[in-house]
């Protein structure tokens, strides 16, 4: 269970879901988008479209060729006697090429979009023809979402039920904007919401479900809204790993010069370790994201 605090404005936290939803298709895996914000149909059509090997290689080019003619320009500044002091790396010039890569400027092409099997939940779409259902306490949005995720779960043998009849596969699970007021939570609307519960009760079953199926989640949270810490420890301890994203649109820092290359900062607050009662805290505390014209880094 992947938990995402979404930046104020939701930029760039939303890119990142996509990201995870587009490696899914990517890896043949089938899909489950739920939204109480956009159509899940909407979601897929603006997933990035990926690199193949030559264009990606193509892409870190251009990117090298960026630096080192900043480099030379750099070098020009420099007085004559330091030059030929050996220069410091200050990144590696080698990349390893893990996972797939994305252009976010292009959008994925249907056919690939429809080469996978998905599910969407539309919560709009789905509570009018609900009775209202107060499950365990728990609010009506987050009951009929748990509903349909065990659903898809048991109909399609992600709970290894059929592994003889079909091949098995992962579920990928996204969530968007969970705890938001759109989802009929209140506890990013006061400090004292009436329904302090419903948010961790449905992150508890939820994660007993992901527990027993091949299945793993992304969920993002608007996180700056929620006033009770109470509530966001709760979460975090029912999540298995937690990263926030801080955009600096409209903060001192956008015009601050360290950080004049990047867009924000990614602060890793839980990293997961199955099995273990404490979680694992990352080394590395200082990450920043930048969004190029066609690539989003994480540095």
């Amino acid at each position: 269970l992947v938990f995402t605090e979404e930046d104020k404005y939701g930029l760039y936290s939303n890119l990142l879901f996509k990201y995870f939803l587009a490696e899914g298709i990517v890896c043949g895996h089938d899909l489950f988008v739920a939204s109480a914000k956009e159509h899940p149909d909407n979601i897929l059509k603006e997933l990035p479209a990926p690199l193949l090997d030559d264009t990606y290689g193509k892409e870190l080019g251009d990117e090298a060729a960026a630096v080192k003619s900043e480099d030379f320009q750099d070098s020009m500044k420099i007085a004559w006697r330091y030059q030929n002091l050996p220069k410091m790396e200050a990144s590696p010039t080698t990349y390893t090429k893990f996972g797939h890569y994305y252009d976010v400027s292009k959008k994925m092409s249907p056919e690939l979009c429809q080469s996978v099997k998905w599910h969407s939940f539309y919560l709009h779409e789905e509570l009018p023809f609900e009775p209202k259902m107060k499950t365990c306490n728990m609010n009506s949005g987050y009951a009929r979402l748990l509903q349909s995720i065990q659903r898809i779960i048991s109909q399609e043998g992600f709970d290894g039920s059929d592994p003889q009849k079909k091949q098995r596969n992962v579920l990928r699970i996204g969530i968007q904007s969970l705890g938001s007021i759109l989802w009929g939570d209140d506890v990013c609307c006061s400090d004292t919401p009436e329904d302090t519960h419903s948010l961790t009760k449905f992150l508890y079953v939820l994660r007993g479900l992901l527990r027993k199926s091949l299945s793993a989640c992304i969920i993002t949270v608007p996180a700056h809204l929620i006033q009770n810490k109470a509530i966001m420890e709760r979460v975090t301890n029912l999540s298995d790993m937690v990263v926030g994203l801080e955009s600096f649109i409209g903060s001192e820092r956008e015009t601050n010069p360290l950080y004049k290359d990047y867009h924000g900062l990614v602060h890793v607050h839980q990293i997961p370790r199955l099995n273990s009662l404490i979680c694992d805290v990352s080394d590395t505390k200082d990450l920043a994201f930048r969004l190029k014209r066609k690539l989003f880094t994480i540095e």
